[in-house]
């Protein structure tokens, strides 16, 4: 009778150790311990975001990279600055993305976002094009063809994002996105055929949406702005899109898309697609395509609108007042792209 109640004792002392154990192991496998630098509340948020965030079918990495899965590739990249093409590893070049389209104080969780986008952005480019149009060069810096790019902006902030997002995309069904991004969306994004008239049907992912810009601190001249076009580079600028408005007495909003954007401008009764018109006049003066009026005054053409950029995608501004709120990178990329998943393409 003592042997048996012994044997059971060992047993069951045999059997907590096994669960103890096991159960550690568990936790230990899960996520990596806490670093000597950060505090237990900072781990525990970053070890739920990688949770979170690893989760979804990862594509394939572009066959121009001649990269190994699961491991960084290396980028060459044509600096326009320089013009010459530099090979990089690809967090590198993504760092100087970040610090090229995004102030490097602005809150951690859109620098997180930014670098988040910045990857998926040139791996969904290289995937589709194959490479840049600058022979020898897998991507460049020239923000017509990509992303801007600036190597001196990166600070210690900026690092940080990009480490702790490192190998991280969106993808939606197995695919990199079309990873669009703009300054101020003035309240409301934009699909993609009305903000970029977007030839290839609008995607799945990209709906217009409410967007919080207005509790940020927008620069006032991003927010509500005002610019004057004279007759000459008006019609000259729809003549370069094929369309001849070298008469018109009258000039108008013509068709609207899902956000209230202008989908056509109309010079009489011709109309000319308003995205394109804004680049061919130039997006730093015809800041968006979100109007509030366009009018014929004194030989001039006046334009008034809310907002900055195309306003497809992810909101910058709209960004920083979501992270001010306390939402995460994650977050920010569920509010302004529907459905997607974020991967994580190495380590």
């Amino acid at each position: 009778m003592r042997k048996t109640g012994i044997r059971a004792a060992a047993l069951l002392l045999v059997l907590f150790c096994m669960i103890f154990l096991g159960c550690a192991r568990g936790r230990g496998e899960q996520s990596p311990g806490p670093s000597p630098t950060a505090s237990p509340s900072e781990n525990a948020d970053q070890m739920e975001y990688e949770q979170q965030s690893t989760e979804g079918e990862k594509p394939p990495l572009p066959e121009a990279l001649n990269a190994q899965e699961g491991q960084e590739p290396s980028l060459k990249v044509y600096i326009v600055d320089d013009g010459k093409t530099e090979e990089m590893k690809f967090e590198e070049y993504v760092a100087g993305v970040v610090g090229g389209e995004i102030m490097n104080d602005w809150p951690q969780e859109v620098l997180k976002a930014q670098a988040i986008i910045a990857r998926t952005f040139v791996l969904q480019f290289i995937s589709e094009k194959g490479g840049s149009r600058h022979e020898g060069a897998h991507v460049s810096t020239d923000i017509e063809e990509a992303q801007a790019w600036d190597k001196k902006a990166v600070n210690e902030a900026i690092q940080k994002a990009v480490k702790d997002t490192r190998g991280q995309v969106i993808v939606y069904d197995g695919d990199f996105i079309r990873a669009w991004f703009h300054s101020n969306a003035g309240g409301k994004t934009a699909t993609a055929d009305e903000g970029l008239n977007f030839k290839d049907g609008n995607p799945p992912y990209i709906e217009s949406v409410n967007s919080p810009d207005d509790k940020a601190p927008v620069p006032k001249d991003e927010w509500n702005w005002t610019e004057v076009f004279g007759l000459d580079e008006v019609r000259k600028a729809a003549s370069g899109l094929g369309k001849d408005v070298s008469d018109f007495k009258e000039v108008s909003v013509g068709e609207k898309g899902p956000s209230g954007r202008a989908v056509t401008i109309k010079f009489d009764n011709t109309a000319v697609s308003a995205p394109e018109l804004r680049l061919a006049l130039g997006s730093e003066r015809m800041k968006s395509t979100l109007l509030d009026g366009i009018s014929l005054e004194d030989n001039q053409v006046v334009v008034k609108g809310r907002g900055y950029g195309h306003g497809v995608g992810m909101s910058q501004w709209g960004a920083y007042a979501m992270a001010q709120e306390g939402k995460s990178a994650e977050d920010i990329i569920n509010s302004y792209f529907k459905d997607v998943q974020i991967v994580k393409m190495w380590e």
